[in-house]
């Protein structure tokens, strides 16, 4: 394997910008496919996890095969978010320093097109881009990429999954035949296999690392609680780790804003990302994220798609996703750079069978812990603080307030002046955890199912029959039953549902079965109705979160 750069075959235009950059070893993806585009033809779909160093893989050749004197579009990057684009762009210029005449233009939604449209006038050999901004872009005939010679599809999964298959399907029918394609994914769904065989000239599949898997220098943890205990456990955790630096993933908006609110109340520094927010909103917290002065970035799976943050501390999944693939892109963001992660769960009983699918699915164990008890917790801190103070520099400037501190402290003994610094920063703090519960749960043994049908979610086996009313067309839903409201959710037959799945969702969100009631499914949606006190609840867990690659909407129908 390739261990420095000087030995990739690059000009050394690029790698004297990569040793400014501060690059010595290449990753292993960079090794595997930098050497295979500097050297071979042909189309590559490669298989590796957010944060291996994808970017300067298929950037740092990009860059070689360039003819700096045709001002022309030869090289096209495709990424899903705004973000991600704007990330691309900044690394391929830093990439780039010692090239004169490159000109890299990004193209993407949430800014205003004119200026990209004169930008794009003034000429560029890269355009990188978001697929809905793009395909907009060559509609008004502002963009050409009619001469490419390479395009990079890069976080195909990710595209796929916020829902741009038809944008992609109209750019890469306008690119020429004669084109090289280049896929960069962390995941392979079926969508990606696609997009592959249809656009693709029998691709090489390089697999860096296991398919599908999570990365190798990230743990996994698990704290069981009771659904209303999953906020005081995520504080518990935070307090245990002072030094915490952290994205919170939750499934929709209105519950990052809950989730946020609530931390800053609590005395945390943290934000939300969430779809409600400007693009100059987001740019300011994602300034104060990535300068540390936010500790916490609660998050929703898209808001926080193309966020890049080499040296998080901590994943913490406040709920887990839907999907087991938004799980290893979630764990993936971060132990980057070689660095050292640690990916948390907070689940309640329901959820453990979530966990053993995520762990055939990432090929990794998840470790169950103990939500931190208030002694452990006062003691982690505590010791933090007296590291801080170990640590910190004297200045000059004290030298001379010295005599009068000494006159105020001086008849108080070494002993006495400690406590009372340590209990002045931690009285408040001794007090929140002095009368704290224990929030742990027992777990319950799993059921062994041998010589058994298996029981689905709602208890019944796999082949009794569904007991729930179903209709073969789309229509009205019949009057709701007595302290139940109707909740219509974008899912039918047609997403091939079945009661019990919707059960399983329910449970998902923390409603026991005994909260369902009467279920109707249509061809494109369904309704489930619900006792009238968690129905609120349902709708603000479910609209806006995805199952099976499917963004949901959910409303409350009032009969």
């Amino acid at each position: 394997m390739i261990t420095d750069f000087l030995e990739l075959g690059l000009s050394n235009e690029i790698l004297n910008a990569v040793a400014e950059l501060g690059f010595e070893k290449p990753t292993p993806v960079q090794s595997r496919i930098i050497p295979q585009l500097l050297m071979e033809d042909g189309d590559i779909v490669c298989l590796a996890q957010t944060g291996t160093g994808k970017t300067a893989a298929f950037g740092l050749p990009a860059l070689e095969y360039l003819d700096i004197r045709d001002k022309g579009t030869q090289v096209l990057v495709l990424c899903p978010t705004r973000e991600l684009c704007r990330q691309i762009h900044e690394d391929l210029t830093a990439y780039s320093k010692y090239i004169s005449g490159i000109r890299i233009v990004p193209v993407y939604g949430g800014a205003g097109i004119l200026g990209q449209i004169r930008e794009l006038k003034k000429g560029a050999q890269i355009i990188v881009a978001t697929p809905g901004r793009l395909l907009d872009l060559l509609k008004r005939d502002a963009a050409d990429i009619s001469g490419i010679s390479t395009l990079i599809m890069d976080e195909a999964d990710e595209m796929l999954d916020m829902g741009f298959k038809d944008e992609l399907d109209a750019i890469l029918s306008q690119a020429p035949q004669s084109r090289r394609t280049l896929l960069f994914s962390a995941t392979l769904p079926r969508e990606v296999e696609r997009i592959a065989k249809s656009y693709m000239k029998n691709p090489d599949i390089v697999t860096v690392g296991e398919r599908n898997a999570g990365a190798d220098n990230v743990e996994h943890f698990y704290y069981m609680v009771l659904e209303e205990d999953r906020y005081a456990a995520m504080k518990r955790i935070a307090d245990y780790h002072p030094d915490i630096y952290a994205i919170v993933f939750c499934r929709t908006r209105e519950e990052t804003k809950k989730i946020a609110d609530a931390l800053q109340r609590d005395g945390y520094d943290a934000d939300a990302l969430h779809g409600d927010l400007s693009q100059a909103q987001r740019d300011y917290v994602m300034d104060r994220f990535k300068r540390k002065a936010l500790h916490f970035l609660v998050a929703t799976d898209v808001a926080a798609r193309g966020i890049d943050v080499s040296d998080l501390t901590h994943v913490i999944n406040y709920n887990l996703p839907q999907e087991t693939e938004l799980y290893t892109h979630r764990s993936g963001r971060t132990g980057r750079a070689d660095k050292k992660g640690v990916s948390i769960a907070i689940i309640n009983q329901r959820e453990k069978g979530k966990i053993r699918k995520i762990e055939a699915a990432i090929k990794k164990q998840f470790t169950r812990l103990p939500v931190p008890g208030a002694r452990e917790i006062c003691e982690k801190q505590l010791f933090h603080l007296i590291n801080e103070i170990n640590g910190a520099e004297v200045g000059r400037e004290i030298d001379s307030f010295m005599p009068a501190i000494e006159e105020l402290w001086g008849s108080m003994s070494r002993e006495e002046l400690v406590k009372k610094m340590l209990s002045y920063e931690f009285n408040r703090f001794f007090e929140y955890y002095r009368k704290a519960k224990d929030i742990n749960i027992p777990e319950k043994p799993e059921r062994k199912t041998a010589g058994k049908k298996a029981a689905s979610d709602d208890g019944r086996t796999a082949d009794s029959p569904d007991d729930k009313v179903r209709k073969p067309a789309d229509g009205n839903p019949g009057k709701c039953e007595k302290g139940y409201t109707w909740l219509k959710i974008s899912l039918g037959y047609r997403n091939r549902i079945i009661p019990r799945d919707i059960i399983g969702i329910m449970r998902a969100c923390g409603i026991g079965k005994n909260a369902v009631g009467k279920i109707e499914i249509f061809n494109d949606f369904l309704y489930v109705a619900l006792q009238n006190n968690v129905a609120g609840y349902a709708k603000s867990q479910i609209d806006g979160a995805s199952y099976n690659r499917k963004r949901l909407s959910a409303w409350l129908i009032k009969d």
